[in-house]
C-alpha cells in the first residue's frame, strides 16, 4: 500500500487556535515576485477534525500533488475563496500594497465570518476580524497550507491561459517569473498590457 503523508503538526497548530477562536481562516498569496500577471490569494477554513494527506507549503510540492489537492481542499474546507488583485492595481498601489487587497478580498469572499484570520508572512491585511500573522505560516498552518495550494494552482492556471492568449512570451514554462527566457522573449516583443509597468522600468522606458 503506498505511504500517506500527514504533516500533523500543521494541523495540531490550528487545533489549539480553536480552543479560543473556532472559525479559523488562513490566508496566502502567490504571485508577488513575477514581471507579469495578477497577483492571486486564498482563504481556507477548515472545520476542527478535518485532515488533508499531503497538504504541505505548497512551494515543497510537485505541481501533480498540489493539482490533486487543489480539488480536495475544495471539497474538504467548510469555506474558501480564491480572490485577485489586477496588474493595474499593482501597478498604482505597489505589489505589496496589492497583495493585502487580494488578501481582504478573499477573506470577505469566505460567505462565513471567521473568528481568527492566520496571515501568512509578517504583515496584516485591513480586514474587519481578528488576525495574526505567522512567518513561513504555509510550513506552520494547515489552513495557511491549504490556502497556498489553491492561491498558487489558481494563479498557475490563470498564467498558462495567459500562455495562449500571449504564446511569444511562453508564461505557461516560467509563470511570469524573471527567468532567462522570459528576459529574452521581453527584449525581443517589449512589454505586453499584462505585465506589471512598475517591475519592468527599464525597459518600459526604453520602448
Amino acid at each position: 500500500m503506498p505511504r500517506i503523508i500527514l504533516h500533523k503538526e500543521l494541523f495540531d497548530y490550528d487545533e489549539e487556535l480553536r480552543n479560543a477562536h473556532p472559525i479559523i481562516c488562513g490566508v496566502d498569496e502567490a504571485g508577488r515576485g513575477p514581471l507579469a500577471g495578477d497577483v492571486y490569494a486564498a482563504a481556507v477554513v477548515l472545520d476542527s477534525g478535518v485532515t488533508i494527506d499531503y497538504l504541505n507549503d505548497s512551494k515543497k510540492l510537485s505541481e501533480k500533488r498540489r493539482e490533486e489537492l487543489f480539488d480536495v481542499i475544495k471539497e474538504k474546507a467548510r469555506a474558501y475563496c480564491i480572490a485577485t488583485a489586477s496588474v493595474e492595481e499593482i501597478d498604482r498601489l505597489n505589489i505589496l500594497n496589492a497583495a493585502m487587497v487580494a488578501m481582504k478580498r478573499a477573506v470577505e469572499g469566505l460567505g462565513i465570518a471567521p473568528d481568527l484570520a492566520l496571515i501568512d508572512g509578517n504583515r496584516l491585511p485591513d480586514i474587519s476580524c481578528k488576525a495574526q500573522y505567522v512567518i513561513k505560516g504555509d510550513a506552520v498552518s494547515a489552513s495557511i497550507a491549504a490556502a497556498s495550494v489553491l492561491a498558487k494552482v489558481a494563479r498557475d492556471r490563470y498564467m498558462k491561459e495567459l500562455a495562449e492568449k500571449y504564446p511569444q512570451y511562453v508564461f505557461e514554462k516560467h509563470k511570469g517569473y524573471g527567468t532567462k527566457l522570459h528576459y529574452e522573449c521581453l527584449e525581443k516583443y517589449g512589454i505586453s498590457e499584462v505585465h506589471r509597468r512598475s517591475f519592468l522600468k527599464k525597459l518600459y522606458d526604453k520602448g
